[in-house]
């Protein structure tokens, strides 16, 4: 063989490894979530959202606890990305969350949360209401 051709066919199999590899690697997904909480000492909420990943919109719901100083009620609409995603399927579950944050009439707040999957939230949005939080809690998501 030639050079030429083995240079050609190295550069054929580089060009499909180029093509194909993004098929495989794992897409960010958008989120947009409307969580409502109320607390004191021990709080709890809920709220609704929606996942867009690969071009599609799945919605969820999420619930989740605080436990620690935490006083007040909020309404947070929270936006962000989520990264480690290999399935959609893998978007659900249990999450946990350290976080320190606060609003007096309107604020912004901001997460991060890890899943089993090793899914991470990013989120960040306006709070309104009045609340002060420095807490260890969880978040559950489940797709519908």
């Amino acid at each position: 063989m030639t050079r030429s051709v083995i240079r050609s066919v190295i550069l054929a199999l580089a060009a499909m490894v180029l093509l194909v590899a993004p098929c495989f690697a794992q897409a960010v997904g958008h989120v947009q979530v409307k969580f409502v909480k109320a607390a004191l000492v021990v709080g709890g909420g809920g709220g609704n959202g929606t996942l867009t990943y690969r071009g599609r919109h799945y919605r969820f719901i999420a619930s989740g606890f605080s436990l620690g100083v935490t006083a007040g009620a909020s309404v947070t609409w929270l936006e962000g990305t989520a990264s480690g995603i290999r399935d959609v399927n893998d978007f659900a579950g249990s999450y946990t969350l350290v976080g320190a944050g606060g609003a007096w009439a309107g604020g912004v707040g901001g997460v991060s949360l890890r899943n089993e999957q090793g899914v991470v939230l990013m989120l960040r949005g306006p709070k309104a209401g009045l609340e002060f939080a420095a807490n260890l809690g969880g978040l559950t998501i489940s797709l519908r």
